[in-house]
């Protein structure tokens, strides 16, 4: 953080919480107590009317307050909870920002607003199931070199792991080398997706970034289109449509699932009929069998005697 953010972010941490000593403010912003002396110095310097008493710390001159912001308790507990949940899932570099723009938002609010505002982060939590954490080196490196290329328009080569070749249900397919033009990432059921022009495949792709290995920033740039917006996979790919009938007295817990592939629910005197919608019948295979016998499918026929197949494997295991 260089001086001039630094003596704002003093301002705006004085204004939220009050009284500080130089330890703390030292410890908040990662730097020596002397700086922090400097610091204070040069915004009494600016007119900034900073009061100091010995033992205690610094604080604000009452009644001082930065203007240009003004946020409602609504506004800023969204945006306050919405930087905790930024915090979780990206990496060392956005999660301090969030954390930095916490302090701000925090800091322009008056006193009432404030309270309220603590009041409901202390009762609303974002958990993630899988966070980025420092142990994740790989990943987090993986996620600060994307994020490098798309903002930079670089072409990047990386080698890519398919579980399936791409005519084939069934078969394991041998990693690739893929070159491509990062345009964005998405953050989708609890992993981390790129959105790429596939230059071996010549057509858009998504990439899970748990899949990509040996990734390479290459040295050359290509065009992204300013007009270019992130949108939801294409519902178009799911072609496959696949209906089952769930007992009732598992029809409950099927709906909690919020199965990424189910289409419709349709409540019947046999049980839960669901519609799911697929772009191969493995995407579904491994769910449906997990309900055992709750679940009986209806069509596809090759998915029922696909199943019938394993359920015959799995007896000759055991």
């Amino acid at each position: 953080m260089n001086k001039t953010d630094r003596l704002l972010a003093i301002v705006l941490e004085l204004q939220g919480k009050g009284r500080q000593r130089a330890e703390d403010l030292a410890a908040t912003f990662e730097t020596s107590k002397r700086t922090i002396y400097r610091d204070i110095e040069a915004l009494c310097e600016a007119g900034v009317p900073i009061v100091s008493i010995p033992g205690q710390g610094y604080s604000l001159m009452k009644g001082y307050f930065l203007p240009p912001l003004s946020f409602t308790a609504d506004e800023a507990t969204t945006l306050l909870l919405g930087s905790d949940l930024i915090a979780q899932h990206f990496d060392t570099q956005y999660r301090t920002a969030a954390q930095a723009a916490s302090r701000k938002i925090a800091g322009v609010l008056s006193e009432q607003h404030r309270d309220t505002v603590r009041s409901l982060q202390k009762n609303f939590r974002f958990i993630a199931f899988n966070p980025n954490n420092s142990d994740d080196n790989a990943g987090l490196a993986l996620l600060q070199q994307l994020r490098q290329a798309i903002i930079e328009c670089i072409t990047v080569r990386f080698t890519y792991h398919t579980r399936h070749r791409k005519d084939e249900d069934t078969s394991h397919a041998e990693p690739t080398r893929r070159e491509v033009d990062p345009y964005g990432l998405v953050h989708l059921h609890d992993s981390w997706h790129l959105s790429a022009y596939c230059h071996l495949r010549k057509d858009m792709r998504i990439f899970r970034l748990d899949r990509i290995e040996h990734l390479e920033l290459l040295p050359k740039t290509f065009y992204r289109s300013p007009d270019f917006e992130m949108h939801p996979p294409d519902e178009d790919q799911k072609n496959l449509i696949v209906r089952v009938l769930f007992d009732a007295e598992v029809a409950r817990w099927v709906r909690e699932s919020h199965f990424y592939f189910i289409a419709s629910f349709e409540e019947t005197a046999q049980g839960l009929f669901v519609t799911l919608k697929a772009r191969r019948e493995s995407d579904v295979f491994s769910w449906l069998l997990g309900w055992g016998s709750h679940v009986y499918i209806l069509e596809p026929e090759s998915l029922r005697q696909k199943l019938l197949t394993e359920i015959s494997a799995i007896q000759k295991r055991y």
